[in-house]
């Protein structure tokens, strides 16, 4: 699913004071939740993403190009670690797959696996676009026919708690065997859109958790699994 988070560049614009991105802002948001659907809090059906990701076409058309550049670069990473072609990938809070456009346009042949809370996501979607209904922390109950060569999680861990971030970052982790996009927003960014349930950790605390999950860091969002820690050059590695 996806929140519609974007990094702020400043200026107010309706868009902004509407609560969406202005067409102009990097549009780096994707995919906000994984959790709050399950304990009531929030409901993610039509009408929030007739709100967040179709009331703009304009909004969409940047949304799409900036989810296609994600896509090659984390590929590229994972390709460039693994030294082959990409065969699979799982996308958690996938929401309504754009991801999954994105990669297939690069490489028809892998496999993509999405996992998403919104049970409407998962009746519309699943079938025909491969999403499957779960959130974070039921990663390990999930068969999912891993290990994946990319693992996604774009938009989804800052709007999560402590136990299930644990627990999601755990799962993920024994899932992968490549390459993992975690994009999350940090209580140091300034973004636009949907806040509702965001929790404002620090980067700090991010780098803590993904550390002790022990993940690689390579930087842009990207880390190495541990099967791919020995391949990852000192200078490969992110701080």
């Amino acid at each position: 699913m996806t929140s519609g988070a974007v990094i702020s560049d400043g200026q107010s614009t309706p868009a902004a004071a509407a609560g969406r991105a202005p067409p102009h802002s990097p549009l780096r948001g994707q995919n906000a939740r994984m959790g709050p659907e399950r304990d009531g809090t929030k409901t993610y059906d039509a009408d929030y993403y007739a709100r967040w990701y179709h009331a703009d076409p304009r909004e969409r058309a940047v949304r799409s190009a900036l989810v296609r550049r994600k896509a090659a670069l984390a590929l590229a990473a994972a390709e460039h670690l693994l030294e082959r072609e990409t065969r699979n990938v799982l996308d958690v809070g996938c929401g309504e797959a754009p991801w999954r456009a994105a990669l297939l346009r690069l490489r028809p042949r892998l496999r993509y696996v999405g996992v998403d809370p919104s049970a409407w996501a998962a009746a519309k979607w699943g079938r025909r676009r491969g999403v499957r209904h779960g959130g974070l922390a039921d990663l390990d109950r999930l068969r999912l026919g891993g290990p994946f060569d990319l693992v996604v999680c774009s938009d989804v861990v800052h709007y999560v708690g402590d136990a299930d971030l644990r627990r999601g970052l755990a799962s993920m982790t024994a899932l992968a065997r490549g390459v993992l996009w975690i994009e999350a927003f940090t209580s140091e960014d300034e973004f636009e859109g949907d806040v509702e349930s965001f929790r404002p950790r620090s980067g700090r605390a991010y780098r803590a958790a993904f550390r002790r999950a022990g993940l690689v860091p390579l930087g842009l969002f990207l880390h190495a699994s541990p099967a791919l820690a020995p391949r990852v050059a000192a200078l490969e590695r992110g701080g």
